[in-house]
Order: structure tokens, then sequence, then C-alpha cells
């Protein structure tokens, strides 16, 4: 199955066209951003949990990073709220569910083989934010390949004011975010407008043009991940 798989092109997803689709498992449902494979594939998605809905234990071979977006998902007798960010690396396993239900970000096999970090970061714990060039920022996870962080913008401030090297992903938390703007700040004709839940994969080389709306925007941030081949490509190795 390949879903937004051509990493060279952009790819973006606004929250009123999700499409739900039922997970092999009773009570979760997944929106599929994008997808390299079948059932155990290269992805990312939004993936909700009905109340009283789990999986079995499994293990996760390509490794697994979440952000819980809403509710409370549990795993291994462990909580986690929404606002929590977590990181299991490749071959590790738990028995994910949840109780009152849950809406999380997901993206699986796509993490080096070396990697061995677990991380458990929550983001509402403002300990863990810092300021840096006015703007507010919660490092999340760095390596050679990837930086990932929550943003705060500032009202209409500009998201990235240079070229891309490795590429971006984002995912709208809170906010608005404007995409395609004319270097005066006027709007263009064909400018996006993206609510909370909005999804946007730029490739490696784009040089974007987003801003955070009038009530600024709370962005997850990940650059410097993405691959420079397309999905069929990845699909075949």
């Amino acid at each position: 199955m390949l879903i937004n798989a051509d990493f060279t092109r952009r790819a973006s997803l606004a929250p009123e066209h999700y499409q739900w689709v039922s997970s092999p498992q009773s009570g979760v449902e997944r929106v599929m951003l994008d997808r390299v494979g079948a059932e155990k594939a290269r992805a990312t998605s939004i993936v909700r949990y009905a109340p009283d809905s789990y999986f079995p234990y499994h293990l996760h071979h390509g490794g697994e990073e979440i952000l819980v977006l809403s509710g409370t998902f549990s795993a291994d007798n462990v909580d986690y709220p929404a606002g929590w960010y977590l990181r299991n690396p490749p071959n590790s396993g738990h028995q994910p569910y949840s109780d009152e239900g849950a809406v999380i970000f997901v993206k699986l096999w796509q993490m080096p083989t070396a990697e061995r970090r677990y991380v458990a970061i929550d983001t509402n714990d403002a300990a863990n934010w810092q300021t840096q060039d006015n703007r507010e920022v919660c490092y999340l996870f760095s390596d050679n390949s990837e930086q990932v962080s929550l943003q705060r913008l500032n009202v209409n401030e500009v998201l990235f004011t240079d070229t891309i090297k490795g590429g971006a992903e984002i995912l709208l938390l809170e906010g608005e975010l404007i995409d395609s703007e004319l270097g005066n700040g006027d709007i263009t004709a064909d400018a996006q407008t993206y609510a909370r839940g909005g999804w946007i994969r730029l490739p490696v080389g784009e040089k974007p043009q987003i801003k955070a709306g009038a009530c600024g925007a709370t962005i997850y941030l990940k650059t410097g991940h993405l691959p420079p081949v397309i999905g069929a490509d990845l699909e075949k190795r």
C-alpha cells in the first residue's frame, strides 16, 4: 500500500478531510497520513482508541513514536494523558490500550536500527519548555538525522526562514497555520489555512511560506528525517 509515498513531493491533510479506517483490532481506527507497505509498514497515522479498546502485546521492529493528542493512552499499566510524547526504539514491545478513549499521532518503522533510547516527556510540564529566538520550544528528541520538538509560534510568526535541508513534518496542535503567503504579508488566493489537526509534510530542499494565524499556533515539528527516495523504492528494500 502506498499513501503519500513519494517523499520528494509535498503532502498535506486538513482535519475536515480525515478518513477514518478500521484497524485489525476492534475499537481502534486510524487516519493514514503516509504509508509504505501493508499492515506492517513505514507509516504515519492519527489513531483513535474507543473506550476500553486495546491491542495485544506486540513488538515494533522498526520503532514507534507517539504523541498523545487527547484522552489517555496507556501501555503496560502506565497512563499517558494528552501531551505526553513517547519514543520506543526498534525491537521494543508493549501492550497499548485506553480505558477512557484516546487519539494519538503515531509514526512506525522510521527509526535507525541502532537507536536504543526510550523517551517519555510530559509536554504539559513548563519545566520542559524554553525560549529560543522569542519562540517557546519543548525539545523532544535529537540525533544526527532528525530533530523533534513542540513549538509555540507567535501571532503571524513565520515558521521557516530558510530552505529545509532534510525535509520537515508538521502537525498543528493548537491555533492556525497559513500556508503560501506573499513576501509582503498578504495571503495568496490559493493559500491553505489549517486548523487543529492539520498535517503537512515538506520535502528536502523546499523553502515554504508558512506562518501562524491570528491566534498563534502550537505545532509538533520534525525535521531532517525524510528519505531522498520515493516510497516505491523504500517498499522494495
